[in-house]
Order: C-alpha cells, then structure tokens, then sequence
C-alpha cells in the first residue's frame, strides 16, 4: 500500500500529532485507489457510534480510520519507526531534583522514533510525518521499567481526550467532499489552541539525531529531601536542530530518517540532553495547551548515548508498550486529562495489533 496526503484545513498544514489524515490506495494498484471511496470522509454516523464506545477504544478507532487501517501488527498511530539502544548517564543535579531511580546511575535505554500517523509507509519527509515522537525506555534494575513519551512539538492541540476524539472525528467527517463549513472548520472555529498547533510550520528535519522533542504533559518531581516541583520534559538534540530545506525534502528518501540514524550511529553515539523546564507559580501544569514560556528554569538531568539499532525491528516494535505513566517513586503524574488518559489507548492499540 503506498502511502498519501491528509488534507488539512488551515493553510494546508497538517493535523498532527495523529495526523488528520485522508488516505489514498495503493499506489501499486492505482485501479484500486481509483474505485476507493474519497478518503477522509466518515459518515455523521460514525459520530454518534463512537459516543456509545469507551473512550480509550473511540479513540484508537478513529485514529485507524484515519489511516485507512487497520494495518496489521502496527501501532495505530506513530505506526512507522526504528527502534535503538543505547545509554542514559544521569547529571550531577539529577538526584536533587528527583530521587528516581533512573537520576542515581547510569542504565540502558531503549529508544524509539516514530513519524505520526498510523500509515506504516508514509514517507518521512510528509509533512504528515510531523509531529514525529521519541519514546525512551529506561532499563532498570531488578526488572523495573520507567518510560518517556513525547513529541517534536511543545504543546498539544486540545486540552481534554473528550477534545482529542472530537477533533480526530472532525478531521475523518472533512474530506474533499465535505460542504462548507467543514466539521474540521467548525471545531477549529473554537479552539485556537488547535489552530495555532495546526499552523505551525514543522520542516522535515536533517536526521532524528537534529530534532528536539518535547513533553506536552507535566509531572512532579520530588527529591530525597521531599522537595518538589512540577516539570514538563525537553529532550535536546547534542549536534543541535538542522532541518532540510524544502527543496532537499522533496528529494528526500521515503525512508530517509530510518536510515540515516544508524548510519550516523556507526560514527559515534547520537546524544541528546534531556530537561527539566519547571514551572512556576501560575503555570498550568494540568493542560496540555499551555505552553510555559521560554524563559522557565530548565534542569540538566542526563544525557542520551545511542549506539545502535536494535536486532530484529519489527518484533522488537510489537512486543513493546511505552507508557508515560510507567513511572518510578520521585516522579508522579499531574492532574492533565490527557496525560491520565494516555495509557488506555495505547493499551487498546497493543492488545490489536498483538493478535493481528
């Protein structure tokens, strides 16, 4: 199946994160993609449906339909990635912000970067693609797991999941097809957090290894002492942020990020600082739209080494579930609505794409 292009609605940019996304057939079968119903058009029905399912599993559906899902043994959404290993070595002024476990010693990591949407052949450089995700699995003793999950954009385009799965709706209801004004129209009409996520210019970058991420949900911290703050994660990239020029990623690679990195790798660790940037008093630590301003106080707490791909990729990426409330003692979740809500749906697209 070959991959295609989501129409958007504000200025042509992409609905991101899960991409709002219509799908095309096929382009190795382009009889197929021609005899297809217009993709991205879901009948009003849908809506109403989705209302009488769990919210974990309406969204997960949605999401599946915006990428012509589903598509079997991949996640249904940030479908596409690579996986690899590496190591986190924490700062000095790691424990005295929190006494994690993961901030006391060094302990391997898992990594995996992922382009957005549940297409598992977009090409990287879609604009689609972006925002793309980093999940980090750090590897503790006895067995123990603690986990972060963020994307290379600060802040997220609604504040509540009940938000997320009308936007997502409203994005599958707003194909070609659909009249004016469309659902997508409609919903963006009253929610300028969304607009402003939407119509935020994201270049394809020069490699995973040059692209910051963030943590859109915010956690507290606590130290040995007791001490806590409220904290939202940036993960830096060492080499700093390049982006291709719009003219190099019309020639990139459908797979140029997947293959790049470990190219880059086999020259010497990939590294990235991993952040802290603390709230202050005011600062709403429970929504996912409120982006801090720039100059919070950001907290040193480790560096990433990545070294190579892990052996066999696509079990490696089945058989893993990420979760950012995956947490350790000195880290606890905030009150954000998304954030609490994560979880379940990335169990509900595990549990399906484990018996596919």
């Amino acid at each position: 199946m070959g991959s295609f292009r989501i129409v958007t609605i504000v200025s042509s940019v992409v609905l991101a994160v899960c991409s709002v996304v219509a799908a095309a057939r096929a382009a190795d079968d382009p009889d197929t993609a021609a005899g297809a119903a217009a993709p991205g058009v879901a009948p009003a029905a849908a809506t109403a449906a989705a209302d009488q399912k769990p919210l974990p599993i309406a969204l997960v559906d949605a999401l599946t339909t915006l990428s012509d899902g589903p598509h079997k043994g991949f996640r249904a959404n940030h479908a596409k990635g690579l996986m690899v290993e590496g190591t986190f070595r924490p700062s000095p002024f790691a424990r005295s912000f929190s006494k994690a476990p993961q901030f006391k010693m060094t302990v391997p990591v898992l990594v995996r970067f992922s382009d957005a949407t549940g297409v598992p052949t977009l090409p990287d450089a879609d604009p689609n693609a972006s925002p793309h995700g980093i999940a980090i699995r750090f590897v503790l003793p006895r067995g123990g797991i603690t986990d972060i999950v963020s994307i290379s954009a600060n802040g997220f385009p609604v504040a509540t999941p009940q938000d997320f799965l009308a936007f997502l709706q409203a994005a599958a209801q707003s194909g070609p097809a659909a009249p004016k004004p469309t659902p997508i129209e409609t919903f963006l009409s009253t929610h300028p957090a969304a607009v402003k996520f939407v119509s935020t210019p994201r270049p394809a970058p020069v490699s995973f290894g040059t692209l910051a991420f963030y943590g859109v949900n915010a956690f507290k911290f606590t130290n040995d002492q007791g001490v806590s703050h409220y904290a939202r994660y940036q993960i830096v990239p060492s080499a700093g942020e390049q982006a291709l020029d719009d003219a190099a990623a019309k020639k990139a690679g459908p797979n140029y990020l997947m293959d790049e990195l470990p190219l880059r790798m086999a020259h010497g660790p990939v590294k990235f600082r991993l952040l802290a940037q603390v709230a202050e008093q005011g600062d709403a630590v429970d929504d996912a739209t409120a982006v801090w301003p720039k100059d919070r106080k950001l907290v040193f707490l480790g560096t990433l080494e990545l070294a190579k791909p892990v052996s066999d990729q696509a079990a490696a990426q089945r058989a893993i579930m990420f979760s950012p409330l995956n947490l350790q003692a000195g880290i606890e979740p905030s009150a954000d609505p998304v954030l609490l809500a994560r979880p379940s749906a990335y169990g509900v697209s595990f549990s399906r794409r484990s018996i596919q």
